[in-house]
């Protein structure tokens, strides 16, 4: 990876946590870095960056880790997904990991050319939400 793509995806990270960038716009910057995807680890409070041609970068969260809930509820994890594309008064990225920590799921991998964010439990159970094209 090289220096541009690990400033891009450390400040997508950053942007993410201090709200100043939409799901959108970071998806924007990291395509046209030519990050493929990236896995939010929620236990860990990690997010890997990974190039198609296997690279990562592991990029540490500032964000607080309260334990995920041992029960997967995707419906749960849906509606946190809305709220944050409904760009809510209220919405934070801190307040969406509690959200979906909180209905059980311990992390989401996102892939951009696959147009999807797949949301995961501890037992393996899954919740998939497909993004439109820009």
């Amino acid at each position: 990876m090289n220096a541009q793509q690990r400033v891009i995806a450390e400040d997508c990270t950053r942007a993410s946590e201090e709200d100043r960038m939409s799901f959108p716009q970071i998806l924007g910057l990291l395509s046209e870095a030519g990050i493929e995807s990236y896995f939010a680890d929620l236990r860990r409070g990690v997010k890997v960056y990974y190039l198609p041609a296997g690279e990562t970068l592991e990029i540490a969260t500032g964000a607080a880790r309260p334990p995920v809930a041992e029960t997967f509820d995707a419906a749960a994890v849906g509606a946190a997904v809305q709220w944050a594309q409904a760009a809510a008064a209220d919405y934070s990225y801190k307040g969406f990991c509690g959200r979906v920590m909180a209905a059980g799921c311990m992390g989401y991998l996102v892939s951009l050319p696959g147009r999807r964010a797949v949301y995961f439990g501890r037992t393996g159970q899954t919740h998939v939400e497909h993004f439109p094209d820009r």
